[in-house]
């Protein structure tokens, strides 16, 4: 498998289930590093558990496992009406393998061996269709993202982001207009087994206002008292 030099335009929560464990520690590792919270296991028994105890923006799913192969865990997933998009990983490259996995509710479909690079762009465009955001740039008033190369401006000036601190604001720009409560920045944001502190995303967000915010400007970032944060204007 390829390394992949571009990184990821989105940093959502993604669940991992693979079961060789090259190829896991592998896409983990990539997937980490580019920003995106991962869940991973390799048995498919506990990847049901994760795909239907958790909210994951992609489930990305080797057909192949132990304990239950994955297309029982897509069936299951989507019998109990999880919307998480499905991208099925796989050895086997026949039509009707691809049809039977887009049949009962794969999103996309990638054949073993794969690049990095084209696993990376798969999950960009499933995240985009998930927030009906077809365009790699956002614009929210004079606040301007660009998720493919994950620069930041405000009007003419670039503004220099932390991993977290762009994590944190790209979530909220999917979502501009929208209330977004802390426990969904949580989850989506930060990994399953993360240890950091009940008050970080208060932090990060003072972190992001610090940077973006201009006092001749109007503020960018509203908190809705007791619920969340708003990026941009309320509907």
């Amino acid at each position: 498998m390829q390394t992949a030099a571009l990184r990821v335009d989105m940093k959502m929560r993604l669940l991992v289930v693979e079961d060789y464990r090259p190829l896991q520690q592998s896409l983990v590792k990539g997937l980490r590093e580019a920003g995106f919270a991962v869940d991973t296991t390799r048995d498919g028994r506990e990847g049901l558990w994760y795909a239907t105890s958790n909210e994951y923006d992609v489930i990305i799913l080797d057909l192949m496992l132990p304990g239950m192969d994955g297309l029982e865990i897509l069936r299951k997933i989507r019998t109990q009406g999880k919307k998480s998009h499905v991208l099925i990983l796989t050895a086997k490259d026949t039509v009707q393998d691809r049809v039977t996995g887009l049949d009962l509710g794969a999103d996309d479909y990638l054949v073993k061996p794969f690049a990095f690079d084209e696993l990376m762009a798969r999950v960009r465009a499933l995240l985009r269709r998930s927030y009906r955001q077809k365009n790699p740039r956002i614009k929210i008033k004079d606040l301007r993202l660009d998720l493919t190369t994950q620069k930041v401006w405000r009007g003419r000036d670039e503004i220099q982001l932390t991993p977290r601190e762009y994590a944190l604001l790209e979530y909220l720009a999917m979502r501009a207009g929208q209330m977004v409560s802390r426990s969904d920045i949580w989850e989506h944001v930060y990994e399953f087994s993360s240890s950091a502190s009940s008050n970080v995303v208060d932090v990060y967000i003072g972190y992001l206002r610090r940077k973006i915010e201009r006092e001749s400007k109007p503020a960018l970032i509203q908190t809705v008292r007791g619920r969340g944060y708003l990026l941009g204007e309320r509907p």
